[in-house]
């Protein structure tokens, strides 16, 4: 979501279509919408492969396994998992790493995880869903404060002796027992 982005508003010769697409560009943009779609469609090969019976004429080639069960467990709860990542976000670093096991359980089970597509898409689709985090709209005030801090100009004023940068505002001049644990951490001997 960004929150720069202008907010639509809608007018009185706006086509029902382009409402539609706001309101769902805006509803997607508040979940991990493209991890839940492939997580959603990398169920469908793995449940579905196992099943499936091919036809050339009077040879039919069918790829049923005796793990045609388990397959199908897998899509499903593939399916599921995208799904719940449109309507339930908080759950999303479950059904990530949830989505990824699953793939990888497919690749014996299932036709080598739907003969690879199925086992991707689970693999990028869960990926999508661990790297997700909500949007947080930007307040005016901070706009305003991080424009100023990036402002070249001050470098000037806190350079030392022959351009060499002086020390940080939390930093000492001198070492003691308490320098490293009062800075945060940071060791102030270079």
């Amino acid at each position: 979501m960004n929150p720069q982005a202008p907010v639509y508003v809608r007018a009185e010769d706006d086509a029902w279509l382009t409402m539609v697409y706001y309101r769902f560009h805006a509803w997607s943009g508040q979940r991990p919408f493209w991890a839940g779609l492939i997580i959603l469609i990398a169920g469908i090969p793995i449940a579905y492969f196992p099943y499936a019976d091919v036809r050339l004429g009077n040879v039919t080639i069918a790829m049923a396994t005796t793990a045609g069960a388990g397959s199908l467990i897998i899509g499903v709860l593939l399916v599921t998992l995208g799904l719940t990542l449109w309507f339930q976000q908080g759950v999303r670093i479950f059904a990530g790493v949830a989505s990824i096991l699953l793939g990888l359980v497919s690749l014996p089970v299932s036709n080598l995880g739907g003969f690879g597509i199925g086992l991707v898409l689970s693999m990028v689709g869960g990926g999508l869903a661990l790297a997700w985090v909500p949007g947080k709209p930007a307040d005016e005030t901070d706009a305003g404060n991080t424009a100023q801090a990036v402002d070249f100009g001050k470098t000037e004023a806190m350079a030392g002796p022959q351009g060499i940068p002086g020390p940080r505002a939390t930093e000492t001049a001198y070492a003691s027992e308490t320098t490293a644990h009062a800075d945060g951490g940071r060791n102030s001997a270079g």
